[in-house]
Formats: C-alpha cells, structure tokens, sequence
C-alpha cells in the first residue's frame, strides 16, 4: 500500500533508526514496534540482529498508528496492506465505517440512559419512570 501519510522527520533517504528511537518518536513501546512487526505489518531492515527502520518505515508506522486510532484492528491494517486491489482497500474501509456507525448508536443510547438519570428529580433513579422507560427502550435496542 502506497504511503498516504508523510512526516516531517527531516532525515536523509539513507538514514536509519533503532526501534529505541523510532518508538520514542511515535510515542510508542519499543515492543508495540516489534509485536507490529511479528504481526506483519512492519519489515525494517536488520543489521545483524538489530531493526533499521527507514523513511518508508516511519510512514507506514504512522500510517498503522492512525489506523488504529480509527479502531481498526491489526488484521483489519494488514489487509489493507496485503490486499492490491483498491476496490478491495474500500470494501474494508466500508465495512469498518459500518461498524463505528453501530458503535456510535449504541454509545448514544448509553448516553441518552446516563443523561436521564442525571436529569431524573426523583431521590432515586430506580423509581424513576423516565428512567425505567429509557431503560426498558435502551433494552428494546440492545435486544435487536
């Protein structure tokens, strides 16, 4: 998958860096870095035993990095990655848009129940009849 997200790193093509530094710059755990990779998602070059990670690496691990903050899952990523046919990227894009859209309804209903009860005037929520009927709609959604 071409790179869609580029960083202000000032870095020479040529230049490399240690899982240390490249963790450090992202905020992350070295071993985040190392379980991506394990994963599949990564393939920094090796010194010896010791990762390199290039330009193409950093893009691809901000790239990882937002993709998670989307809430999409690790094998969700490296499908993106493997797959070559765009169609097929915008498939998994959609699928996963459809998903937060149910997430998101189910967090407004959970919000929508919290706010009730926080607006309820009765000493206890329970006996509150805007309350259970929110309860007993927010039942009605969960069940469906």
């Amino acid at each position: 998958m071409p790179a869609m997200l580029g960083l202000d790193v000032d870095m020479k093509s040529s230049e490399t860096f240690g899982v240390g530094q490249v963790a450090e710059r992202f905020g992350l755990a070295a071993h985040v870095l190392r379980h991506w990779e394990s994963e599949g998602l990564l393939q920094p070059e090796r010194d010896g035993d010791r990762r390199r990670y290039r330009q193409g690496d950093l893009d691809r691990v901000a790239l990882i990095r937002k993709a998670k903050e989307a809430g999409f899952s690790l094998a969700e990523i490296r499908e993106m990655f493997v797959v070559a046919d765009p169609a097929m990227r915008k498939e998994i894009m959609r699928h996963h848009q459809q998903a937060l859209i149910e997430r998101i309804a189910e967090l407004q209903a959970s919000l929508t129940m919290v706010e009730t009860a926080l607006n309820c005037a009765h000493e206890d929520i329970t006996e509150c009849p805007n309350f259970r009927r929110e309860l007993v709609r927010l039942a009605r959604t969960l069940a469906h």
